[in-house]
């Protein structure tokens, strides 16, 4: 964790994030959630490149410069809580695509994102208000 999170450096950022809204892969059974969600197609992308007009946003793909493919063969993304990370407003390097998401069989680390059982984060998001931030000490 780092207070001072800079693009590429595997850190999970240290502060106070606004709950943006829920990410569902398409198919996937979405939570139960108060929150606005969305369903993630094979197209969406988020975009990771600082130089980019629409770094650290959702993109459609492919996308001419760097972006995190969001539909994942692995299942991590399969339910992703969007947090308020260096969005408004966005500086370049800070970081992109900071999300709270499923975590690996063997909770390997992140690139910077939050990342619990699958099974907790539906619970977790079940509780959450509309309104809420997530806070990272």
């Amino acid at each position: 964790m780092r207070a001072l999170k800079r693009e590429g450096d595997g850190a999970t950022p240290l502060g106070r994030f606004p709950v943006r809204q829920i990410m569902v892969r398409s198919g996937v059974k979405p939570p139960l959630s108060v929150l606005k969600t969305r369903a993630i197609r094979r197209n969406d992308g988020w975009c990771d490149s600082p130089c980019d007009r629409n770094y650290n946003r959702p993109v459609k793909l492919p996308y001419p410069a760097s972006a995190e493919r969001l539909w994942r063969g692995d299942g991590l993304y399969d339910v992703v809580v969007v947090l308020a990370y260096n969005d408004v407003p966005r500086v370049r390097n800070r970081g992109s695509a900071i999300f709270m998401h499923i975590a690996r069989p063997d909770f390997a680390p992140t690139e910077g994102c939050i990342a619990l059982r699958e099974r907790d984060l539906r619970r977790l998001i079940a509780l959450l208000p509309k309104r809420c931030e997530l806070v990272v000490l």
